[in-house]
């Protein structure tokens, strides 16, 4: 299901679809694992791959949700009938979500930060190789992702922190554009042309 679009193309018209608005058909596991391999094409100083994944499929996207509501729950017993309705779905709005971990330490050489850097890029790889071939994808950090609660819930290690959860399948309704920042709002020019 790959898509043919010059890269130049791709990156003035990409677009993120609300994890919502995507359904079936999703990635198989040889998409997926076609996805993390290009995902895993990043910049990444010394080799350390200060990263890595955990891919969510299938009914266990709904145990999860069920457990992260009874946390939400528990945290805020008071949420809304809307909001219990988000925490149910947390997990199963899209076929496949995918949690890049970073795996960040203290190294001799390399600064974490670097290291952080690298599994951002990851996610926006995966979101990309996602987009390739021909499924919607969309780059999310919610409550859990920083709830260290939640981590054995969630196969993540101590240590380890949650870079984001990108959730892939097939967008339901046709992308919008949202307001991008002008260039004068955010560019600084040093040199000979500014």
């Amino acid at each position: 299901m790959k898509t043919e679009i010059k890269l130049v193309d791709y990156l003035a018209s990409r677009r993120s679809i609300p994890a919502f608005q995507m359904g079936e058909p999703g990635p198989g596991r040889a998409e997926v694992e076609e996805m993390l391999k290009l995902a895993s094409r990043v910049p990444d100083h010394g080799k350390l791959a200060p990263w890595r994944f955990i891919v969510y499929r299938g009914e266990e996207r709904a145990r999860i949700s069920a457990e992260l509501k009874t946390m939400a729950l528990a945290k805020k017993p008071d949420l809304s009938d809307e909001m219990i309705k988000v925490e149910e779905t947390r997990m199963t709005r899209a076929p496949v979500v995918v949690a890049v971990v970073s795996k960040a330490a203290p190294h001799f050489k390399i600064p974490e930060w670097e290291q952080q850097m690298s599994a951002g890029a990851v996610c926006l790889n995966l979101l990309m190789a996602a987009n390739a071939l021909g499924y919607a994808s969309n780059w999310l950090t919610e409550w859990y992702a920083f709830d260290e609660a939640a981590y054995p819930l969630l196969g993540v290690e101590p240590g380890e922190k949650i870079a984001g959860f990108i959730h892939i399948g097939t967008a339901t309704v046709p992308p919008t554009e949202r307001p991008r920042p002008e260039l004068a709002e955010i560019v600084t020019w040093v040199g000979e042309d500014a």
